[in-house]
């Protein structure tokens, strides 16, 4: 239903910006600290170490102080940068700068394409602050510090060894790998949420979308997205918990001959799990928020 009320004519926050932000830095953080357990269990089950030696079921929250101090900012960057772009290109398009294919006709395909690129480009900002604390909070979940501010500390002080510089890349270790994760993982669910989100729209004849529907549309494109990407996941662990660097190819060299195949697969139940309630959370509260904060109005 339309409102037609002051506060939807008038929304409490009319930058696109404002809203991105503070719905982002509200979805992020109520995602990671709902299902934080099912990320720890998760990255247990794919270490080198095993399943019980990296901490088994006990101490499901150990490394939760940096997902607190990650999550908000991170998701923050990853809507800001998704909602900015991918309005620039919608009005590109509309403009029709870009659209019409080689006969004149409307390229409807345009469309999932602004959505891969914006995702693709949100992930990237976001990674910035993600990599770093996913590298604190996965050994921490590995039970290779007392925690994350001492595994933090932990690296910190290897400063006079490796300089600052490789204090620097200690830090963001997995760079590539998390993007070449994440990239194609947005890749696969943004498209479908949005997909899905218009279905219901034309279905319905209304441009509204409550968070619930927005939840349970992400929860599906969440699923696809971590089953497909779930070798990818496995990679970026095995190299964020190596005692040594070692390159993605050589890496994945290692878990072959060590562990097979099977290896690649390893964690994808909570995985799928976790992403596709994840899912639900993330974009359910994100959606909640960005209508809030639009007064009310309930457009996706």
């Amino acid at each position: 239903m339309t409102t037609t009320s002051a506060t939807a004519t008038s929304p409490p926050i009319s930058s696109l910006f404002t809203r991105a932000l503070l719905a982002g830095a509200l979805a992020g953080t109520t995602v990671d600290l709902s299902l934080y357990p099912l990320d720890t269990l998760k990255t247990r089950l794919q270490s080198s170490a095993g399943f019980r030696a990296s901490g088994g079921f006990r101490g499901v929250y150990a490394g939760v102080g940096s997902a607190l101090v990650g999550s908000a900012p991170g998701a923050a960057l990853f809507f800001v940068s998704y909602e900015g772009i991918k309005e620039a290109l919608r009005k590109a398009r509309e403009d029709k700068r870009w659209s019409y294919g080689r006969l004149g006709e409307r390229a409807e395909w345009t469309e999932p394409i602004e959505h891969m690129a914006a995702a693709s480009a949100g992930e990237i900002a976001a990674c910035a602050v993600r990599v770093p604390t996913e590298v604190v909070k996965q050994r921490a979940q590995a039970l290779q510090g007392a925690g994350s501010l001492e595994v933090l500390k932990h690296i910190l002080r290897q400063r006079q060894e490796i300089g600052l510089n490789g204090v620097w890349r200690e830090l963001y270790r997995g760079w590539s790998i998390t993007i070449m994760r994440e990239v194609p993982f947005t890749v696969v669910q943004f498209p479908i949420w949005e997909a899905l989100k218009e279905y219901r729209r034309r279905s319905t004849g209304s441009s509204n979308i409550d968070a619930v529907e927005s939840g349970l549309f992400g929860s599906i494109a969440g699923a696809i997205g971590a089953g497909i990407t779930t070798p990818l996941d496995v990679l970026k662990t095995r190299m964020m918990l190596a005692k040594e660097k070692k390159g993605a190819w050589a890496m994945a060299r290692t878990i072959l001959r060590e562990s097979g195949p099977a290896a690649f697969v390893a964690g994808m139940g909570p995985r799928v799990l976790w992403i596709s309630v994840g899912g639900a959370v993330f974009l359910g509260s994100y959606q909640w928020a960005y209508n809030e904060l639009r007064g009310g109005e309930r457009v996706g």
